[in-house]
Parts: C-alpha cells; sequence; structure tokens
C-alpha cells in the first residue's frame, strides 16, 4: 500500500543553507556505496538531522520514493533547494544507474560552490561594516548632536564661517523634519527596492549594476563563474546541451545572463552553434574570449572541458578580486570618511577658537 503523500510546500522563511545540501549530498553517496538504500539512506538521515526544515522536507523525500517516484521527482518539488542544475544530474544519473558516481560529483561541485561564495561575501565584508558604521554615526550625529550645536553658536557673538553655516542648516533641517526626512528616505529605498524587482526596471537595474567600474566587472565575473562552471558541469556527466541551458536558464537570476541563455537556447534549437548566436549581436558583458574558446570547443568535441575551464577561469579572476578588493576599497573610504569628520570638526572648533580669540583681545 503507497504511503500518503505531503505537501512539498514549505514556507519562503523556512531557509535550507547550501551547507545542509552539500551534507545530504555528501551522506546519501555514502549511504548508497554502503550498500543502504536510497529510501532507508534518507529515512536515517532524517532521524539523524536537527534542523527542523530540513527534516520535514527529508521526510516528504522519502514518503515521495516510497510511493514510487524516483529521487530526482521528488527533488524537483523543492526548487528552493534543490535547483534546475541539481535535479539534471540526478535524473541522469538515476536514468544511466549512474547516482553514486554523480552524487560525489555534486558533493564536489557544492563544496566549490560554498568556498566561492563564502570568498565573496569575505570581499565584501571589510566595506560593508565599514560603511554601515560610517551610517550609524552619521545618523546618531545627526539626530542627537548637531541640532544641540543650533542654540550654542547662536549664543556666540562671532561671525560663522561657511562651513559652519552649512553644518548649522543641515542641523536646523534634521531638527525641524528630520521624522519626516527619515519617513522619506525609507519610503524611498523601500520603493526603489520594489521597482529593480519589476518587469521593466530589473533588465535596466541588472545591466547598470554590471556596467559599474570593478564593481561591475567582479559581479560580471561571479555570474560567469557560475554559469560555466554549472553547464560544464552538466555536460561531463552526460546531460544534453539542451537540457544543460535549460537547466542553467532556470537556475539564473540575472536579467542580463538570462537573455544570454535564452538566445543561446533558441539558437541551439535551430541548429546554431552557440558561438554563431553568441556573435549575431553584440554581448556587452560576455567576454569575446569566452565566445572564441566556446567556438573551438564545439569544433573539437570538447565543450564540456572548455566550460570547465572557463568556469576556473572565471573563479580565479573572481579570487584575485576578492583579494584586491579591500585594498582597492579601503583608502576610498578612509578618505571619504576623513573629509567628512574633517568637515564636522573645522565646523564647529573654527568659530569656538574664533569666540576664545575675541575674549582674550
Amino acid at each position: 500500500m503507497k504511503l500518503p503523500t505531503l505537501s512539498s510546500e514549505i514556507s519562503i522563511f523556512e531557509k535550507v543553507s547550501l551547507v545542509d545540501t552539500l551534507a545530504f549530498t555528501k551522506h546519501v553517496s555514502l549511504m548508497l556505496k554502503s550498500g543502504i538504500p536510497l529510501s532507508e539512506s534518507i529515512l536515517i538521515l532524517e532521524k539523524q538531522t536537527s534542523h527542523s526544515v530540513f527534516k520535514k522536507l527529508l521526510l516528504k523525500i522519502h514518503q515521495e520514493i516510497a510511493n514510487g517516484q524516483p529521487l530526482y521527482k521528488a527533488l524537483s518539488q523543492f526548487p528552493h533547494v534543490f535547483d534546475a542544475f541539481y535535479v539534471s544530474l540526478i535524473k541522469v544519473a538515476e536514468e544511466s544507474g549512474s547516482l553514486e558516481k554523480n552524487l560525489d560529483y555534486l558533493a564536489l561541485h557544492l563544496k566549490k560552490q560554498h568556498e566561492f561564495t563564502g570568498n565573496v561575501r569575505g570581499a565584501l565584508l571589510y566595506p560593508s561594516i565599514v560603511l554601515g558604521v560610517a551610517l550609524i554615526v552619521g545618523i546618531g550625529l545627526s539626530v542627537f548632536v548637531l541640532p544641540k550645536l543650533i542654540d550654542l553658536f547662536a549664543s556666540l557673538d562671532v561671525p560663522l564661517p561657511l562651513s559652519t553655516k552649512i553644518l548649522l542648516l543641515f542641523a536646523r533641517i534634521m531638527r525641524d523634519y528630520g521624522i519626516f526626512l527619515l519617513g522619506g528616505l525609507i519610503s524611498v529605498f523601500v520603493l526603489i527596492r520594489w521597482a529593480i524587482t519589476t518587469r521593466v526596471i530589473k533588465p535596466r537595474w541588472h545591466s547598470f549594476l554590471l556596467s559599474l567600474p570593478v564593481l561591475g566587472v567582479f559581479m560580471q565575473n561571479i555570474e560567469l563563474a557560475s554559469m560555466f562552471r554549472n553547464i560544464g558541469t552538466m555536460l561531463e556527466v552526460g546531460v544534453h546541451i539542451s537540457t544543460a541551458l535549460n537547466a542553467q536558464f532556470e537556475t539564473t537570476t540575472n536579467c542580463v545572463y538570462k537573455d544570454y541563455l535564452a538566445k543561446i537556447k533558441n539558437g541551439v534549437k535551430k541548429g546554431e552553434s552557440i558561438e554563431e548566436t553568441l556573435s549575431k549581436t553584440s554581448k556587452k558583458f560576455m567576454p569575446l574570449i569566452a565566445v572564441r574558446m566556446i567556438g573551438v570547443g564545439e569544433k573539437t568535441g570538447k565543450l564540456d572541458e572548455i566550460f570547465v575551464y572557463l568556469g576556473d577561469y572565471f573563479e580565479d579572476e573572481v579570487d584575485d578580486t576578492s583579494k584586491n578588493l579591500s585594498t582597492i576599497l579601503e583608502p576610498v573610504i578612509l578618505i571619504v570618511v576623513g573629509l567628512i569628520v574633517a568637515f564636522i570638526a573645522i565646523s564647529i572648533i573654527g568659530p569656538i577658537y574664533q569666540f576664545t580669540g575675541s575674549i582674550k583681545r
């Protein structure tokens, strides 16, 4: 008798991390190699995990398999955990009888992806902390300190320099309209966040981000590394090029590269080569070297190797930029913060110095 199938819906607030997915992949592979059946392997993991969301997910996968569903179909019900790339590799593995081997391949791939994501986050951590602290200090000064300076400087019978007048003007605005300004800024932020998710603005926003100096190139390399590595991995384990492109299209979130993949997919359907499709129109964010190397891979029958090589190449570019990003941004941030602090200090100290000087005279 078949077990009842539970709902596959999991709240968007219930997260399963990449580390959990990696652990699941490695443990299932190990248990399959030990001769433990797939259904039992998943049930063992479900009983051992302390992650409540992942426990619920594993139970549902186990019941799907017990009801006769293949693993890839059970996993495909949870696209926020197992993306199209993951499911495609599992499907090919089950159809070819190489599930253990492909799980090992997936585990290695997910480990590299986790390290790659960690490097990117590490590169952005220091600038984010410095800017965050500077923002908090700036808000604190604007709300609690600057308004109190108005009465102080009003009591000084000395001519105020331009910098002090500007600072006092800002202080008056914060005192009289600070709440409205803060509410307005929050409203604008929310509006912008909503606008960049709309179908019309989102592609233009992504294109703008990719066009930025330094940061734009960094983001391009992240997208290219992920896209090429994923496609190369799928081709290496026997996924057909059309399926691999479809899976990567579903996985990619950047609208610019999603559009590139859509054009490549359509070109491949028409019998065109990937190089031919990419060369037809201007692909601003697709390096010419990548297009030419893909063409070589298509001509030599080593397309999978070329995609993997390109993935590694752009991943190395991201690693190099990650190491240099803090070095590049640190002096810029320090100069900007230093100029702001110097402006405030001169604006406050200048009138006080003039006042004490007039007393001595």
